[in-house]
């Protein structure tokens, strides 16, 4: 069965926004500046940095799962997304209803009828 274009969007958008969060955290390490922002992160630790850096990974490991018919994937973007709104609950209302906003479609893109042909459910081990 082919994607759903609407998929192959998701997915990508996941990839792309992981990925560019992580570059943004690593791109100035290659610069002239390195030895500041290694400073910087350091005094930031890795209490701020890994939860960050995990969810960015998560989301593109979500969006490479969804390419390749994963049905664990659109569950993992789908609490990516629902994490995301309850974060953005500590800092505003409108963080919140954008959340919202791009949550709805998502849920709905990923388990409208027309897509559950396209996700493999793997067979569990019979003993």
């Amino acid at each position: 069965m082919r994607r759903p274009r609407s998929i192959t969007l998701v997915a990508w958008l996941f990839i792309v926004v992981g990925a560019a969060g992580i570059l943004n955290d690593l791109w100035p390490l290659l610069t002239a500046r390195a030895a500041e922002h290694l400073a910087r992160l350091k005094a930031d630790g890795l209490a701020d940095l890994g939860p960050a850096w995990t969810t960015r990974l998560l989301g593109v490991v979500g969006g490479v799962g969804l390419l390749h018919h994963r049905n664990w994937a659109r569950w993992l973007l789908v609490a990516w997304m629902a994490f995301h709104m309850g974060i953005s609950v500590m800092h505003s209302l409108t963080e919140v209803l954008l959340h919202a906003v791009i949550f709805a479609p998502l849920v709905y893109l990923m388990f409208r009828r027309s897509a559950a042909p396209y996700f493999r459910v793997e067979p569990t081990a019979t003993t």
